[in-house]
């Protein structure tokens, strides 16, 4: 998206919401604290759950597991029950979770509250489960902090485990999974903030809870909710970047606060890559009006060019779910693509050819069979020979439009209006590039024409 009107922003976002929604991801579940990854090219969510819309205090009997080959359709696979741990039964504080996976062996980490952490595992990413220690990995006298909240992070074959509360510690994990390699060492984070010091005053809770680790461009990336600091180094020092969320994240129906610090506070979560694409996981409120019955949102992660993250939608449309009604699709709001690059331009995002074959991938675009042309906005600052194919299905699928261009080098946006054909209610659409030369064209964004 190069710099648009707000107004046009607030339309295509209140548009989409409204034709088409997906976030929450599970609605009216409690699913929550979403950890996503990817196995065999299906996404996992490994979340807490919260029990009732009608409860009126934390109350988390079990943690889940659900997947997706889309993001978009999502199937309950698994439960992990206090009881199968040595918790034991009648537990409610069945709190934040996440996994690893080793040598084909799946290691879920679970929170017993705020106090301390275990560990079950399983021949599959959905078990069958078994507690292997009969103890807590994290017992609650390891650290200063609270041994609670972890998230697994691999970097280069190796696992570590970071936890806590205000202080985050961070640990390398045994080959076994199941023990640590080392005594945890504190993550300093220089000039930080958080839902409870918005001014860098409060050093009591500087921070919050629910530390995430993820590595992007050579940098290591520590968050907290929506809050994160960057570093070089996996051990730190981290330096305090900024919020993926703002004010003007939200669409209408979706900027309801219902935690007593506002709308940053409680944005628990993970950042996750598939198909070349970034995105972040997180919990959300609006739609519940509960701050003890939360949803799962998952939004779109573009990263400018310094390396910090740009501020992300808020909003009903979600990931990999599109609808042909939209005044326009961002280009860099793909599910698939190869042979493309983003690149920040003009405070905004393009995708950008590297290869001399590539293509983009849209699935779930709704209510496209009331068009018959797409309509491209490119930018050929060289100028070139490229030729455009609309595939549906696959990238080997039918060929439903196409066309040819020779293009004069030009540093402004044109339109490639291409004619297509045989359209369903909703389609899987590739929109895949040739070029001779490596002049690199670059897509801003795309809409549907009648």
């Amino acid at each position: 998206m190069i710099k648009a009107d707000f107004l046009n922003i607030i339309f295509f976002l209140f548009v989409g919401v409204f034709c088409s929604a997906q976030n929450p991801i599970v609605p009216n579940k409690g699913l929550n604290d979403p950890h996503i990854h990817i196995f065999n090219d299906t996404a996992y969510v490994y979340a807490s759950h919260d029990r009732s819309a009608e409860d009126k205090a934390f109350i988390m009997e079990d943690w889940w597991i659900w997947s997706s080959p889309d993001l978009v359709n999502w199937t309950k696979r698994s439960v992990l029950n206090p009881k199968d741990t040595y918790i034991g039964e009648g537990f409610q504080g069945c709190w934040a979770t996440d996994v690893g996976e080793k040598d084909g062996k799946y290691y879920w980490y679970f929170s017993e509250k705020n106090q301390q952490s275990g560990v079950v595992m399983g021949d599959s990413p959905v078990g069958p489960w078994t507690d292997p220690l009969g103890k807590p990995l994290l017992a609650s006298d390891l650290t200063p902090t609270d041994e609670y909240d972890m998230s697994i992070f691999e970097d280069n074959g190796e696992h570590y485990i970071i936890f806590g509360v205000w202080d985050y510690y961070i640990a390398k994990l045994n080959d076994d999974m199941i023990s640590l390699a080392e005594k945890p060492k504190k993550l300093i984070i220089n000039n930080p903030r958080g839902p409870y010091n918005s001014d860098g005053k409060n050093l009591e809770k500087p921070t919050d809870d629910k530390p995430f680790v993820h590595k992007y461009n050579g940098n290591y990336y520590l968050s907290w909710g929506c809050f994160y600091a960057m570093s070089e180094n996996l051990y730190g020092p981290y330096d305090y970047k900024d919020t993926v969320i703002k004010k003007e994240s939200f669409a209408e129906g979706y900027d309801a606060s219902t935690w007593p610090n506002g709308f940053l506070q409680g944005r628990h979560g993970s950042f996750f890559q598939w198909h070349n694409q970034w995105y972040y996981a997180y919990c959300d409120m609006s739609q519940t009006g509960n701050r003890y019955f939360r949803d799962a949102f998952i939004s779109y992660i573009h990263y400018k060019e310094n390396g910090e993250i740009a501020t992300i939608r808020v909003d009903g449309v979600g990931v990999g779910n599109y609808n042909a009604n939209q005044p326009k699709i961002e280009a860099e709001d793909y599910f698939k693509a190869d042979g493309f690059v983003k690149k920040e331009v003009y405070g905004g995002f393009v995708v950008e050819t590297s290869l001399n074959k590539s293509y983009l991938n849209y699935p779930n675009i709704n209510g496209i069979n009331k068009y018959t042309k797409i309509k491209l906005k490119v930018l050929t600052p060289k100028g070139g020979l490229f030729s455009f194919k609309i595939r549906i299905k696959s990238i080997q699928g039918k060929i439903i439009g196409n066309k040819k261009i020779k293009f004069k080098p030009k540093n402004s946006i044109e339109d490639v209006l291409i004619d297509l054909s045989g359209l369903k209610q909703k389609e899987n659409i590739y929109i895949s590039i040739e070029q001779q030369e490596q002049n690199n064209l670059q897509i801003e964004s795309f809409s549907f024409v009648k």
